[in-house]
């Protein structure tokens, strides 16, 4: 049984959400009408900034014409398979330059550099590994996202308490007892907070890829769309893309949620 005054103090949690996703919607609807309203009296030059209705338009011609689905579906498979061979080889690379300081100070300089490194200037020689196709997409996504998991996870795990670690040990834990029931466990918000940075880095990833070699996904319609000057269709395929990754970035979220509330 609740008190009053908790009941109240929930109500109004509840009142302050709905009032924040109203007015998300609000300034959503405000932004897409502004742009559609400035483009039809050309103030903003429609064909440069194309509208809201001409990116519609265009949706519903790729859609009518069978494409869209086509090029959505593989674009969020490309990038499902990056984010999650991103997430699990960058996992367990942290876990082993944790497990062992040699390696770690070893390979400290060569992730440094890998993370500095722009990764689209490898995508030629990935071109030529991999061939022109969605395989050398998938690596250009794993590239991306790997490096950031690496090093966020690594340093998880590296700032847990010394102190702690050192009592495990007094009391004869191994080092893999160590890790599974206290370095994973204190490190998992650092885990989804990797989990979110990686959603969007493995978009980037396969965007960049299919600019470079893909006949098809939502990143081959925008370079095609500007190819033929159809920017309603670059518009359009950038808004679709913000769509999925909000949607993708949502997911992670929840489970970010169903964690917390389980503390």
């Amino acid at each position: 049984m609740i008190s009053k005054e908790h009941e109240e103090y929930l109500k109004k949690v509840k009142r302050n959400r709905r009032k924040i996703i109203f007015t998300r919607i609000l300034i959503l609807v405000a932004f897409f009408l502004l742009w559609e309203v400035l483009g039809n009296l050309k103030i903003i030059d429609p064909f440069l900034t194309s509208t809201p209705l001409r990116m519609f338009k265009s949706f519903m011609k790729l859609y009518n014409e069978g494409a869209l689905i086509n090029h959505i579906t593989i674009t969020c498979f490309e990038t499902i398979i990056g984010f999650t061979l991103g997430t699990f080889l960058g996992t367990i690379i942290a876990i082993m330059l944790w497990w062992s300081d040699f390696l770690s100070n070893v390979l400290d300089p060569y992730i440094v550099v890998l993370n500095a490194l722009p990764k689209v200037a490898l995508g030629p020689i990935i071109i030529f590994w991999a061939g022109n196709g969605m395989k050398a997409i998938i690596i250009m996504a794993l590239l991306i996202s790997i490096i950031s998991t690496i090093i966020s996870i690594l340093s998880g795990f590296r700032e847990v308490e010394e102190d702690k670690i050192k009592l495990l040990k007094t009391f004869g834990a191994s080092k893999f007892k160590i890790l599974t029931n206290l370095i994973i466990p204190a490190t998992t918000p650092t885990f989804i907070s990797a989990l979110k940075i990686s959603v969007g880095l493995s978009w980037v990833g396969v965007i960049m890829g299919e600019f470079l070699v893909a006949k098809k996904g939502l990143g081959f319609l925008i370079v095609y769309g500007g190819q033929v000057a159809q920017l309603d269709m670059v518009m359009m395929s950038v808004v679709i893309l913000s769509i999925i990754a909000y949607l993708m970035y949502e997911v992670v979220h929840y489970f970010e949620k169903k964690y917390a509330t389980k503390l």
